[in-house]
């Protein structure tokens, strides 16, 4: 981890705390894995010791936030474990003395941001300062872009493929003819946000462009607020004076005039002066009833792409990429079960691997199916569903490659007789029809049978772990 010299104030155990540093960033990195670690973690430096509590620095709110939701605790536990006198680690913003403010013999930075009263004045660290942008108006237009939103973490498939085609081109040619606006639209979670930070950070990244990046309720309340403090013109200077000004979720605007107004007049300056728009929505242009008439006009003159739900092979593409990701062996027939019980949306698909990896990983236990279930259970529930006999029959069926008339025929070969056992277990599992009822989907079998195979089946899924994974799973693929 790149660490800075500790403060000279700091403890005089300060070389002890440096190397339990170094340490405890080589396990962090172990456990989150090398992509995350370099987004999130990387740049943190140690601070100094107060009593019990260790500072530790980050060079922006977001990250500071972010890092002390998603591994706060964890890092305490690693501090308390390495030394034990350390019981409180706290994450502060450094921010860089302004110029002439603090001289080369050490003086004091301004205080850091901190959300408690205990924390401790920061000290300059001049490598990992952040550059000083309060002068450009524009500093504070525009939401912060998340660095794990990138066109190399995207995962392209052919619900998305022509939406990342037409993101890449604009990021690459800003403003090009038949591009301008871009005009993304699909469902929740499907990956528009990801794009539109992809182009914002692929576009200052190269330090060409000047982007502002806001939600479409943002947009209106900053407007509403330059009308209160009789700033109109400023707002309207600032917003006019991007290369780039991209607009997340504009169905926020419907309904609201005076705001599509000034939308209007600022998406025209903004064309008309070859800068480019970009525009996010749950629906197209055409179809976002209740936005003036001349806004859905000039929304759909330029490129309007969609982005479709995803398909069964493209949620396993998402999840393999992210568990490789994370460093954390997850079990194709897990990501199986995810990809089929989870359809609807990305970010919930992610957030459900996101919540087995943090178990593997605080728990040090491998990544099962049984495991799957337990974590997930809330998740699970919410997509719960009916399961009929004939669908229980079908989806077994497939999986042992037999026919579906098998399951009502008299033939008693193993090949046929284990995967109708199978299925009759588990219409007893799956659904709430009798023994007779369930016989009689099965050739007019007598209950008697139906018991016989029941248990026959749950004797085998204790004497063989892989028959028992596999009733598992396609019981989880039923349920989903």
């Amino acid at each position: 981890m790149d660490m800075q010299p500790v403060p000279e104030n700091a403890s005089p155990l300060s070389g002890l705390f440096a190397e339990a540093w170094q340490r405890i960033s080589t396990r962090m990195k172990s456990e989150v894995g090398e992509v995350e670690y370099r987004t999130w973690l990387r740049q943190i430096t140690l601070g100094p010791l107060d009593g019990d509590e260790i500072t530790l620095f980050l060079p922006t709110r977001f990250l500071r936030d972010w890092v002390r939701g998603q591994y706060g605790d964890r890092l305490s536990a690693l501090w308390s474990a390495e030394i034990p006198s350390v019981r409180r680690v706290e994450l502060q913003v450094f921010r860089p003395a302004e110029e002439g403010a603090a001289s080369a013999a050490g003086e004091a930075a301004p205080a850091a941001e901190t959300s408690g009263p205990s924390a401790a004045v920061e000290r300059p660290v001049p490598e990992r300062a952040l550059p000083d942008r309060s002068s450009d108006p524009r500093h504070d237009l525009s939401a912060p872009l998340d660095p794990r939103f990138t066109f190399d973490s995207f995962v392209v498939g052919k619900p998305n493929e022509f939406a990342y085609a037409c993101a890449r081109r604009v990021a690459e040619k800003p403003a090009s003819p038949g591009f301008n606006p871009l005009f993304l639209y699909g469902g929740v979670g499907l990956g528009k946000t990801h794009l539109m930070h992809a182009i914002g950070a692929q576009l200052t990244g190269e330090g060409r462009n000047s982007v502002a990046y806001m939600s479409a309720e943002k947009f209106m309340y900053r407007f509403i607020g330059a009308i209160r403090t009789q700033s109109t013109m400023e707002f309207k200077e600032q917003l006019r004076s991007v290369d780039v000004l991209m607009i997340d979720d504009l169905q926020f605007l419907i309904g609201k005039d005076n705001t599509q107004e000034e939308f209007f007049h600022t998406f025209n300056a903004l064309v008309d002066a070859g800068r480019q728009i970009i525009v996010s929505a749950d629906k197209s242009p055409s179809d976002l009833s209740g936005l003036e008439d001349r806004l859905r006009t000039r929304l759909g003159c330029g490129m309007v792409a969609d982005i479709h739900a995803t398909t069964f092979e493209l949620r396993i593409s998402i999840l393999e990429a992210k568990a490789q990701a994370s460093g954390v062996t997850v079990p194709a027939k897990v990501l199986e079960f995810l990809a089929h019980k989870i359809t609807g949306n990305v970010r919930e698909l992610e957030g459900a691997l996101n919540r087995l990896i943090a178990h593997a990983n605080l728990f040090g236990r491998p990544v099962t199916l049984e495991s799957t279930h337990d974590v997930l259970h809330d998740i699970l529930k919410a997509h719960d569903r009916r399961v009929t006999i004939e669908e229980i029959q079908k989806k077994v069926a497939e999986h042992w490659n037999i026919r579906l008339t098998d399951m009502s025929s008299a033939r008693r070969a193993r090949a046929v007789a284990r995967p109708r056992q199978v299925a009759m277990y588990l219409a007893k599992q799956l659904t709430s029809r009798s023994l007779p009822e369930i016989g009689r989907k099965f050739g007019n079998r007598d209950h008697t049978t139906v018991m016989h195979a029941v248990s026959r089946v749950a004797e085998l899924m204790e004497r063989d772990a892989a028959f028992a994974e596999d009733v598992e799973l396609m019981r989880r693929m039923l349920e989903s």
